[in-house]
């Protein structure tokens, strides 16, 4: 049996992943920032809060090739990444 906060960590390191990889895509980071009206540096300031983490997922998840892409760049099923951001509104992380 697993830890749940080793689980919910891993689950944090992936969602960090995907902010990096779409914070650096060419049409999706510029796409994020015109979403949420951050910055880079508003982006980064708040790169570890779960709320912005679950919304650059949220993001991901309104455009299936968005998901698609990131999962595939980060070679991990995109359902690993869905399941990232359902864990991110939960108290545990």
């Amino acid at each position: 049996m697993l830890n749940r906060q080793v689980v919910n960590e891993d689950l944090m390191v992936l969602a960090l992943r995907v902010l990096g990889h779409v914070a650096g895509d060419g049409d999706m980071g510029p796409r994020l920032l015109a979403l949420t009206g951050l910055d880079a540096d508003g982006l980064r300031a708040r790169a570890s809060d779960p709320a912005l983490l679950g919304a650059v997922i949220a993001f991901l998840m309104a455009r299936e090739a968005d998901l698609i892409t990131t999962a595939a760049a980060l070679e991990v099923p995109p359902s690993a990444i869905v399941r990232a951001g359902q864990s991110l509104g939960e108290d545990e992380i």
